[in-house]
Protein backbone atom coordinates (compact mmCIF):
# COMPACT_ATOMS: atom_id res chain seq x y z
CA UNK A 1 0.00 0.00 0.00
CA UNK A 2 2.52 2.43 1.10
CA UNK A 3 5.10 1.81 -1.43
CA UNK A 4 2.41 2.74 -4.31
CA UNK A 5 3.28 6.42 -3.08
CA UNK A 6 6.87 7.24 -3.80
CA UNK A 7 8.11 7.18 -7.33
CA UNK A 8 10.82 4.41 -6.45
CA UNK A 9 10.75 1.51 -4.38
CA UNK A 10 12.04 3.24 -1.35
CA UNK A 11 12.00 0.30 1.00
CA UNK A 12 14.23 -1.80 -1.42
CA UNK A 13 16.57 1.58 -1.40
CA UNK A 14 16.51 1.70 2.75
CA UNK A 15 17.58 -2.24 2.54
CA UNK A 16 20.33 -1.89 0.08
CA UNK A 17 21.83 0.98 2.39
CA UNK A 18 21.35 -0.88 5.63
CA UNK A 19 22.83 -3.68 3.96
CA UNK A 20 25.56 -1.40 3.18
CA UNK A 21 26.10 0.05 6.59
CA UNK A 22 26.23 -3.79 8.30
CA UNK A 23 28.94 -4.78 5.88
CA UNK A 24 31.16 -1.58 6.84
CA UNK A 25 30.66 -2.05 10.04
CA UNK A 26 30.46 -6.09 9.82
CA UNK A 27 33.53 -7.91 12.16
CA UNK A 28 34.91 -10.62 11.14
CA UNK A 29 31.93 -13.80 11.63
CA UNK A 30 33.78 -17.03 12.91
CA UNK A 31 33.09 -20.52 11.86
CA UNK A 32 30.14 -21.04 14.26
CA UNK A 33 27.89 -18.25 12.69
CA UNK A 34 27.26 -15.50 11.14
CA UNK A 35 25.33 -12.22 12.40
CA UNK A 36 24.62 -10.26 9.45
CA UNK A 37 24.34 -11.11 5.52
CA UNK A 38 26.21 -9.90 3.03
CA UNK A 39 27.42 -10.43 -0.71
CA UNK A 40 28.46 -13.64 -0.95
CA UNK A 41 26.10 -15.61 0.94
CA UNK A 42 28.12 -18.12 2.55
CA UNK A 43 27.64 -21.82 3.85
CA UNK A 44 30.29 -23.17 6.76
CA UNK A 45 30.72 -26.72 8.02
CA UNK A 46 33.30 -28.53 9.07
CA UNK A 47 34.35 -32.64 8.96
CA UNK A 48 36.78 -34.19 11.04
CA UNK A 49 39.67 -33.66 8.44
CA UNK A 50 38.73 -30.40 6.33
CA UNK A 51 36.67 -26.71 6.74
CA UNK A 52 34.19 -26.18 3.55
CA UNK A 53 32.92 -22.70 2.58
CA UNK A 54 30.87 -22.26 0.51
CA UNK A 55 30.76 -18.65 -1.54
CA UNK A 56 27.39 -18.02 -3.62
CA UNK A 57 28.61 -15.74 -5.97
CA UNK A 58 26.63 -16.20 -9.39
CA UNK A 59 27.92 -13.52 -12.45
CA UNK A 60 31.47 -13.69 -11.27
CA UNK A 61 34.57 -13.81 -13.52
CA UNK A 62 36.96 -16.47 -11.30
CA UNK A 63 40.21 -14.61 -12.90
CA UNK A 64 38.75 -11.46 -10.52
CA UNK A 65 38.11 -13.20 -7.37
CA UNK A 66 40.96 -13.27 -4.48
CA UNK A 67 41.02 -15.80 -1.91
CA UNK A 68 43.55 -15.24 1.47
CA UNK A 69 44.21 -17.36 4.24
CA UNK A 70 46.49 -15.63 6.86
CA UNK A 71 46.30 -15.91 10.61
CA UNK A 72 43.22 -17.89 10.35
CA UNK A 73 41.37 -15.03 8.81
CA UNK A 74 39.63 -16.58 5.29
CA UNK A 75 39.09 -13.52 3.01
CA UNK A 76 36.85 -13.65 0.11
CA UNK A 77 37.07 -10.66 -2.14
CA UNK A 78 36.26 -9.48 -5.48
CA UNK A 79 34.16 -7.30 -8.32
CA UNK A 80 30.70 -8.21 -9.21
CA UNK A 81 30.20 -6.19 -12.86
CA UNK A 82 26.70 -6.33 -15.07
CA UNK A 83 27.00 -6.49 -18.23
CA UNK A 84 24.39 -4.98 -20.15
CA UNK A 85 24.12 -4.98 -23.64
CA UNK A 86 23.18 -2.06 -25.70
CA UNK A 87 19.35 -2.45 -26.17
CA UNK A 88 19.47 -2.45 -21.89
CA UNK A 89 21.54 0.86 -21.43
CA UNK A 90 18.28 2.43 -23.72
CA UNK A 91 15.85 1.31 -21.21
CA UNK A 92 14.95 3.07 -17.88
CA UNK A 93 15.97 1.38 -14.60
CA UNK A 94 13.07 1.49 -12.27
CA UNK A 95 14.16 -1.47 -9.64
CA UNK A 96 17.79 -2.57 -9.24
CA UNK A 97 18.17 -5.27 -6.95
CA UNK A 98 20.94 -7.33 -7.77
CA UNK A 99 24.35 -6.88 -5.83
CA UNK A 100 27.00 -5.39 -8.50
CA UNK A 101 30.43 -3.83 -7.18
CA UNK A 102 33.35 -4.76 -5.31
CA UNK A 103 32.90 -7.26 -2.22
CA UNK A 104 34.74 -8.61 0.54
CA UNK A 105 33.95 -11.01 3.27
CA UNK A 106 35.98 -12.14 5.87
CA UNK A 107 35.76 -15.70 8.16
CA UNK A 108 37.46 -16.77 11.45
CA UNK A 109 38.80 -20.27 11.00
CA UNK A 110 39.60 -22.39 14.10
CA UNK A 111 43.24 -22.44 15.02
CA UNK A 112 43.68 -25.78 13.80
CA UNK A 113 43.53 -24.83 10.20
CA UNK A 114 46.59 -25.59 7.92
CA UNK A 115 46.97 -22.45 5.44
CA UNK A 116 49.42 -24.58 3.47
CA UNK A 117 46.27 -27.03 2.53
CA UNK A 118 43.84 -24.45 0.39
CA UNK A 119 41.89 -25.35 -2.40
CA UNK A 120 39.31 -23.44 -4.07
CA UNK A 121 37.03 -24.01 -7.17
CA UNK A 122 34.49 -22.27 -8.83
CA UNK A 123 32.05 -23.55 -10.26
CA UNK A 124 28.42 -22.85 -11.33
CA UNK A 125 28.37 -19.80 -9.33
CA UNK A 126 29.23 -21.47 -6.68
CA UNK A 127 33.24 -20.59 -5.33
CA UNK A 128 33.95 -23.99 -2.80
CA UNK A 129 36.63 -23.18 -0.29
CA UNK A 130 38.37 -26.67 1.23
CA UNK A 131 40.94 -25.86 4.15
CA UNK A 132 42.48 -28.69 5.51
CA UNK A 133 42.99 -28.84 9.04
CA UNK A 134 46.35 -29.42 10.70
CA UNK A 135 47.25 -33.02 10.73
CA UNK A 136 48.24 -33.02 14.87
CA UNK A 137 45.19 -31.50 14.86
CA UNK A 138 43.06 -34.74 14.01
CA UNK A 139 42.02 -37.83 15.49
CA UNK A 140 44.63 -40.80 15.66
CA UNK A 141 44.10 -44.34 16.59
CA UNK A 142 46.66 -45.45 19.47
CA UNK A 143 46.89 -49.48 19.33
CA UNK A 144 46.79 -50.97 22.42
CA UNK A 145 49.10 -54.08 23.20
Amino acid sequence: MYRSLFPRDMFAEMDRLQREMQQAFDLSPTIRGFGRSGFPALNVGSTPGAFEIYAFAPGIDPATLDVQLERNLLTIAGERKLALDDASKATVVHIHERFEGPFRRVVTLPEDADPDAVQARYRDGILRITVQRQAAAQPRRIAVN
